[in-house]
């Protein structure tokens, strides 16, 4: 019973963060930062969303930090 709350509410955040993402559509800059890199070969290609990552971490960090001073 303990896990299943923040199970339920992990789940609502990830539904409601996909549904801005599908809203914000081709306006949505994640994955197209500066230092976020790419490189097209004659048969490949390789991305490599490292500024997109960062983002993202420092966005659930502080999420994951304010989480913790609710709980208290």
């Amino acid at each position: 019973m303990e896990l299943g709350k923040p199970l339920v509410v992990f789940g609502v955040v990830l539904v409601v963060v996909g549904i801005v993402v599908m809203l914000l559509g081709r306006n949505f800059p994640l994955g197209r930062l500066p230092g976020d890199f790419l490189y097209r070969g004659k048969n490949t290609t390789v991305y490599f969303p490292l500024m997109s990552s960062v983002v993202v971490s420092v966005v659930l960090s502080v999420l994951v930090y304010l989480v913790g001073l609710w709980r208290r």
